[in-house]
């Protein structure tokens, strides 16, 4: 009897490696979210400093210089996620033994960017149409929805983590003149809190 349910926890337990993708590592959670709280403090910087600490209607000296230096560090933040999940990930999945470039990893990585890219040029027309204000809630918004897509072929966790970018980014939309304070909150300390429940969970 023993046996049998050893043999069926581990055909679960193949199923579940073939179908989801396993080899997210915490770590790169939590190192994305310091990347995030860096990138908010350099665009910070380069908006508000020295004027008041919030507000959408700033009279900028040089505001396309502004704008896109905040949009060079937003890009900065993501590829330099991106490059250190894939980094974790990889070394993860040889620890696993399970190959990173699988079926599962590949409808995750689907679901996850179609929702981020197309996101990223909705924010491109919207600097295009002086809407730059919306960016932070466009982008909260649609990783949000990404996430809550890619779920589905990975750790269930990660859907709590959707719900709370979607409700960010609902809230900046209403409040634009805190979208970067929201920004931060959402991919600064949301991923670190993430990371580190993950890490504590699956990689310690």
């Amino acid at each position: 009897m023993r046996k049998a349910q050893d043999e069926l926890a581990e055909i679960k337990s193949i199923m579940e490696r073939s179908s989801r993708f396993l080899s997210l590592s915490g770590l790169s959670g939590i190192l994305a979210g310091v990347y995030a709280l860096i990138g908010s403090g350099i665009a910070y910087s380069l908006i508000y400093y020295p004027n008041p600490p919030y507000g959408k209607d700033l009279s900028l000296t040089n505001p396309e210089y502004v704008i896109s230096n905040v949009m060079i560090t937003g890009l900065s933040v993501l590829l330099l996620s991106v490059f250190t999940a894939w980094l974790l990930s990889r070394k993860k999945s040889k620890k696993t033994k399970v190959s990173l470039w699988a079926p599962a990893s590949r409808r995750f990585m689907r679901a996850l960017f179609i929702p981020v890219i197309m996101g990223g040029l909705l924010c491109i027309g919207l600097y295009a149409q002086g809407q730059e204000h919306l960016v932070a809630a466009i982008t909260l918004i649609f990783y949000g929805l990404g996430l809550f897509n890619a779920s589905n072929f990975t750790l269930n966790e990660i859907k709590y983590l959707s719900y709370c970018q979607l409700i960010l980014g609902l809230i900046a939309t209403f409040s634009p003149e805190y979208g970067l304070v929201l920004w931060a909150m959402g991919f600064g300390v949301l991923h670190i809190i993430y990371g580190a429940i993950m890490y504590v969970k699956y990689d310690g």
